[in-house]
Order: structure tokens, then C-alpha cells, then sequence
């Protein structure tokens, strides 16, 4: 178990001198505490593998350093990192059984059987593989297989950090929840620092105690899911997390005012000076914007579709050239697709080239 401390770390697959913005991951610098459970989270080429593959020691960085506990391990291999990591894909042997394929890695470390014995059946205890011990994994299904291939990342107990790479992928939907509750309460069992790479917010938030949001190789955020939710210090997060993702539209910002389409929305902090050149924008879950009849004073929408998502409705809503989704109250009914916009000035935020400005 280890603290890991990435130090301006950063890589091309192009090498050290390509341009910087060519990098597959920008310089980051950040700590991950020992024993806590971390959501590498970003779309497809974002850099989460990439940052993972580091970490392991499977691609050597362009730049920077990795520390584990404080000692510098970017030059070691994988095996001298102590790391253990699974994959999209199931990793077993078929021709062994669930015990022996659990066992393995113990075994090939040279530990005494009885350790060995009594740590494979902690680990199948706690994966439900208890009864499948002494099968062959040949004809397992493939959840079952990717139990088997998460309980060989986990039998060591002396590894630095578990690694999964979109461990999930080969799961039928269903079974999903299972296998990522299954996870958290290994985690909280077993006290390993845990990284966990993903595209799925789902995963993601329900998995990790802390989330790392990746956008173009460069982490945009780290915090917990309430916070990536509540306060997005990028446009990229509120827009990735959530469903459906916030409102980010372009807005003329002056003090305490944002005025959108000529009306003005009331905001809870001062927003001047302002930087003149940039980009501004507003940004408001769909959460804290409630569909109202049209009236004055109101932002008036045109309604172009409700979803019903059972629990709550939003509608999907045009403000001239812009576009909204905003919760519609329970027993309202839509006058001619006509509606006037509702907003909680404490959760508008404000964005200056997509970033977070805090206002005063």
C-alpha cells in the first residue's frame, strides 16, 4: 500500500520534443493518499490509460516523476513497482481451477501454502467464489471470469496500488451494480489504494471516494462526486457528469447580473472585472431550473420535447439560438409549449473560458 505523488508529470508517444499540446498527458501534479479509492474519469483518448500505463510502469514517462511513499519509481519496472492490475479482458487460466488461478500469484512469490490457503479463501469469501474453488474456469461465465481475474489483483496484500482498466466492460448490464458494490466493500475490506480508469460516470461516482476528471490529457478536476456535481471548475465536468449534463450557455456577465437572450437571471455573487477578451458563459444543472407558466419578469422557452424519466421530468427547451434542459414540477402541465425558465441564483456559476470564477 502506498501514497502516490505524480510530479509534473507528462508524456508524448512522439517523444519529448513534439508540442506540447500534441502530449497524450499534460503535466499534472497531484497526491493520491494511501488507502483511498480513485475514478480515472474522461471520454475515449482523454489520457486515463495513458496515466494508468505510467503509474504502473507499463510506458515510461516523457517528463516528470512518480513517487511511491516519497521514493522515486519512475525508472523500476512493473514488477519491482508492486502493482497489480486488471484489465478489460479477463486475465486466468482456463486449464486451472478458481482456487489455483487465485492462488497463483502467491504462489509463483514463493508464500507458505497455509498463508496461501487461507488468503485465497478470504479473497473467495468476499468475491462469492467460494463455491467454484475447485472448477476448472474454462467454462465459467464471464462475469465469473473477471471475478477471478479482480481476486488475482487482489490476494496480495502486500501490492502498492490495484489498477483496473475499465474492468467491467465484458459485463452484462445487470450485473454491473453487483460487481461494483462488490468492489466498494473490497475496498473498505481490504484498506489498497485503488484506481480505477472508466468512461462510465456511474461507475465512476458510485465506485470512488475521490474523481479525476480528465478532458485532452489533462486532469480538469479532482474531488468528490458532490463536488465535481455541486461545483464544476470546468465547463467539461458539468457538462460530462450528470444526466443530463448542465446547462452551459454564453451569457453577458455584469456584477451581479447575467443577461441572456435580453433577460436578466440574478446571480448570488459580484462577477466584475471580469476579463474583457474572454469567453463568458453561465453554467445551471438542470436541476435548478424549474419549468414555469410563461409570465413576466420570466425567461420565456419554447418547449420541444419532455422526458419522463419516472422519478422527474425534464424538458428539453429553446431560448433562441439556445437550448436548455429544466425540470418540470410535478402536475404541470405545458400551455402550447410555451414556459417561462425559474432559475436558483446560488447554483448559476459563472465561466471564463471555461473556467470557474468565484466571484465575491
Amino acid at each position: 500500500m502506498a501514497r502516490i505523488d505524480l510530479v509534473d508529470l507528462a508524456h508524448s508517444y512522439s517523444g519529448n520534443a513534439a508540442p506540447a499540446e500534441s502530449f497524450a498527458l499534460k503535466p499534472v501534479t497531484m497526491t493520491w493518499r494511501q488507502g483511498g479509492a480513485y475514478a480515472l474519469l474522461g471520454p475515449s483518448g482523454c489520457g486515463k490509460t495513458t496515466l494508468l500505463n505510467l503509474i504502473s510502469g507499463i510506458v515510461t514517462p516523457s517528463r516528470g516523476k512518480i513517487l511511491f511513499d516519497g521514493v522515486d519509481i519512475t525508472p523500476l519496472s512493473t514488477q519491482r513497482r508492486n502493482i497489480a492490475q486488471v484489465f478489460q479482458f479477463p486475465v486466468i487460466y482456463d486449464t486451472m481451477t478458481v482456487g489455483q488461478n487465485l492462488a497463483f500469484p502467491l504462489k509463483n512469490r514463493g508464500v507458505p501454502k497455509a498463508e496461501i490457503d487461507a488468503r485465497v479463501a478470504e479473497i473467495a469469501d468476499l468475491l462469492d467464489l467460494t463455491p467454484y474453488l475447485s472448477r476448472k474456469a474454462t467454462r465459467l461465465t464471464a462475469d465469473a471470469k473477471q471475478k477471478i481475474s479482480l481476486g488475482r489483483g487482489l490476494v496480495r496484500s502486500d501490492v502498492a496500488a490495484v489498477l483496473f482498466d475499465e474492468p467491467l466492460t465484458v459485463i452484462d448490464p445487470e450485473l454491473k451494480w453487483q460487481l461494483r458494490s462488490k468492489l466498494k466493500a473490497l475496498h473498505r475490506a481490504l484498506d489498497l489504494t485503488m484506481i480505477y480508469v472508466t468512461h462510465d460516470q456511474t461507475e465512476a461516482l458510485t465506485f470512488a471516494d475521490t474523481v479525476v476528471v480528465m478532458h485532452d490529457g489533462r486532469v480538469v478536476q479532482s474531488g468528490t462526486p458532490a463536488e465535481l456535481f455541486d461545483r464544476p471548475a470546468h465547463t467539461f465536468v458539468g457538462y460530462f457528469i450528470g444526466s443530463p449534463g448542465m446547462n452551459i450557455v454564453p451569457a453577458e456577465v455584469r456584477g451581479r447580473e447575467a443577461r441572456i437572450d435580453g433577460h436578466t437571471i440574478m446571480l448570488n455573487r459580484n462577477y466584475d472585472g471580469l476579463p474583457k477578451a474572454a469567453k463568458i458563459e453561465i453554467g445551471v444543472r438542470p436541476e435548478f431550473v424549474n419549468v414555469a407558466p410563461p409570465g413576466s419578469g420570466l425567461l420565456a422557452a419554447n418547449i420541444e420535447r419532455i422526458d419522463d424519466l419516472g422519478r422527474i421530468r425534464f424538458a428539453r427547451v429553446r431560448v433562441g439560438d439556445v437550448k436548455f434542459a429544466a425540470r418540470v414540477p410535478a402536475g404541470f402541465s405545458v400551455p402550447d409549449n410555451q414556459a417561462g425558465l425559474v432559475f436558483d441564483p446560488s447554483h448559476v456559476h459563472v465561466y471564463a473560458d471555461s473556467l470557474l470564477v468565484e466571484g465575491t
